[in-house]
C-alpha cells in the first residue's frame, strides 16, 4: 500500500554510498525493498542529501521506496557527487549510472527521469534495452531549443539571460515561481530550495550544466525504445511546456500518456499522489524480461583511401606488410574507446559503440594514427537502431553507417545529423557538409565532418 505523499516519517534519512565511474565518483543512496529497482535520475541539479531535508520531497521518495527498492544519484559535477571542470555528454552520464547500477547490483531497473534527467534515460534504454524493466518521464523533454516545429521551445537569447541569471544570483531561490509555483511563496520552501541549489551545484557548473542540456536532442532515438513507457506532464508547467510531455508520448512506440493538471514542475507537491498511483500501477504491468532482438547502437566504418592504387604500388608483400600495420593501429584504437569489432574486410572495419562520442573520437584516432604511417582513410558513423543476430548487427542503420563512410573525405570523419545531435556537451566541433544523397537510400542526409581538433 502506498504512503500518504505528504505523511511526516521519522525513519533516519538512507545512508550516502559512491560507485566509480572512470575516475569519478559518483554519490548514491538506496532505499526500500521492493520487488523491483526503480532508479530516480534526477533532473536540473540535486543533492541526494537535501532531498530529504524538505517534508514533501522525502515523503514522495518514501513513498516511492515503499513499493520499490528506490535508487537516487547525483550526476557528476552536481551535488555529492565529484565536481567536474566540463559538464559531462549523455553518453558519459551513461555511463554513471551503469556505474551505480553495478554498485547496487542491479541488473534491470526502472528508469524514473524527470526534467533533464528523462532524454538520459530514454536515450539509456534503447541503447541498453536488457537493463531496462520500464522507462518513466515526468516533466520531461527529447528536446528543449527552439526549433519551426517547437516555437515555445528556449531560444538562445533566453538562455543567455538564464545563465546570466545564475552567475549573478545563485544562492537565492531562484526561478522557484517556475519550478514550484505552489509554494513559491512559502518561506520553508523558498529557504529550502534556495540551500538545495547551492548544495547542488557552483555558479559555474550550473552555467555549463545549462549549455550542455540546451543542445540535447534525442528525438532520432526514441522509436527505438523498447521498454514499456509512462509519460507525465503538468498542464500548467511553467518550466517545461506541456506540448513537450506530448511530443515525447508521440514519439515512444506504445507509451501511456498522462496529463495533470496544475503547474509544478517537481513531482514532489501538487501532482506526488497521482504520480504515486500511476508509477504503481505501471510497475504492476511489468512483466519477464525478454530478450531483445534490436538495439541503438552506433556503428563506425573506416577504409583506407585509394587501397587498389597503393596495394598495385607497392607490391603484394610491402601491401601486407602495411596492412597488418594498419589492423594494429584500428584495433587499438577500438580498444582505447571501447569499440567492437564486427567485421573485417580487406582494408575495411565495421565496430560498434555503446555511445557516438567515443565511436567519433576513435574515428579521429584511427585517422590520425594511419597518417603517421603514410595511409588515409575515410570514416563514417551513425547511431540508429540495430538488429542482433547472433552478436552480430545488421539493419537500415548498418548501411547508412557504410554509405555515410562512402561520402567522407580522404582523412575525414563523417556523420549523421543523429550523432551530431546525441554529442552535446562533448566539445566535439563540426562542419556542416549539407545534405547529401547516399547510394541507395532514399531521401537527402545531413551530414558533419568533425574537426579534428576538437576531439582532443
Amino acid at each position: 500500500m502506498l504512503t500518504n505523499a505528504a505523511a511526516p516519517t521519522m525513519e533516519p534519512d538512507p545512508v550516502t554510498h559512491y560507485a566509480k565511474s572512470g575516475d569519478v565518483h559518483i554519490a548514491y543512496q538506496i532505499i526500500g525493498q521492493g520487488p523491483i529497482d526503480l532508479v530516480l535520475v534526477p533532473g536540473w541539479v540535486s543533492n541526494i542529501e537535501c532531498f530529504w531535508e524538505y517534508p514533501p520531497c522525502a515523503s514522495f521518495l518514501r513513498s516511492l521506496a515503499s513499493f520499490t527498492r528506490l535508487i537516487i544519484f547525483d550526476k557528476r559535477g552536481t551535488g555529492l557527487s565529484d565536481r567536474t571542470i566540463h559538464m559531462p555528454t549523455l553518453e558519459t552520464r551513461m555511463d554513471d549510472l551503469r556505474a551505480v547500477l553495478a554498485a547496487a547490483d542491479s541488473p534491470r531497473a526502472v528508469l524514473c527521469g524527470y526534467s533533464e534527467g528523462g532524454p538520459m534515460c530514454a536515450l539509456f534504454a534503447a541503447t541498453f534495452p536488457a537493463r531496462t524493466a520500464g522507462l518513466i518521464m515526468l516533466g520531461a523533454y527529447a528536446a528543449r531549443a527552439w526549433r519551426s516545429d517547437a516555437p515555445w521551445g528556449r531560444t538562445s537569447q533566453e538562455m543567455e539571460q538564464i545563465n546570466r541569471l545564475c552567475e549573478a544570483e545563485w544562492g537565492a531561490p531562484l526561478i522557484i515561481d517556475r519550478v514550484m509555483p505552489s509554494v513559491c511563496n512559502d518561506e520553508t520552501a523558498r529557504h529550502w530550495w534556495g540551500r538545495y541549489l547551492r548544495m547542488s551545484a557552483s555558479p559555474a557548473g550550473v552555467v555549463a550544466l545549462n549549455s550542455m542540456n540546451f543542445e540535447i536532442d534525442v528525438r532520432p532515438v526514441l522509436a527505438s525504445v523498447q521498454s514499456p513507457v509512462l509519460v507525465m506532464h503538468a498542464q500548467g508547467d511553467r518550466m517545461v511546456d506541456v506540448r513537450f510531455g506530448r511530443e515525447l508520448a508521440t514519439l515512444i512506440p506504445g507509451a501511456r500518456y498522462v496529463e495533470m493538471a496544475g503547474d509544478d514542475h517537481v513531482p514532489w507537491l501538487t501532482h506526488a499522489p497521482l504520480i504515486l498511483r500511476e508509477i504503481a500501477a505501471f510497475i504492476a504491468t511489468i512483466g519477464e524480461q525478454r530478450e531483445p532482438d534490436r538495439v541503438l547502437a552506433t556503428v563506425l566504418f573506416s577504409d583506407i583511401v585509394h587501397s587498389t592504387e597503393r596495394a598495385i604500388e607497392l607490391g603484394d608483400r610491402a601491401w601486407r606488410e602495411l596492412l597488418g600495420r594498419h589492423h594494429q593501429l584500428v584495433r587499438l584504437a577500438l580498444q582505447r574507446h571501447k569499440g567492437r569489432e564486427v567485421d573485417t574486410a580487406g582494408d575495411g572495419f565495421f565496430a560498434t559503440f555503446d555511445g557516438p562520442a567515443r565511436a567519433i573520437r576513435c574515428g579521429v584516432a584511427i585517422v590520425e594514427g594511419l597518417q603517421s604511417i603514410g595511409v588515409e582513410a575515410r570514416i563514417g558513423v551513425h547511431t540508429g537502431e540495430c538488429e542482433t543476430l547472433g552478436g552480430k548487427v545488421a539493419g537500415i542503420a548498418v548501411h547508412i553507417g557504410a554509405r555515410v563512410a562512402a561520402a567522407a573525405a580522404p582523412g575525414e570523419v563523417l556523420v549523421s545529423s543523429t550523432v551530431k545531435d546525441l554529442v552535446a556537451g562533448s566539445g566535439l566541433l563540426f562542419k556542416d557538409r549539407g545534405a547529401c544523397l547516399l547510394k541507395g537510400l532514399p531521401d537527402k542526409w545531413q551530414l558533419y565532418a568533425v574537426g579534428v581538433d576538437s576531439a582532443r
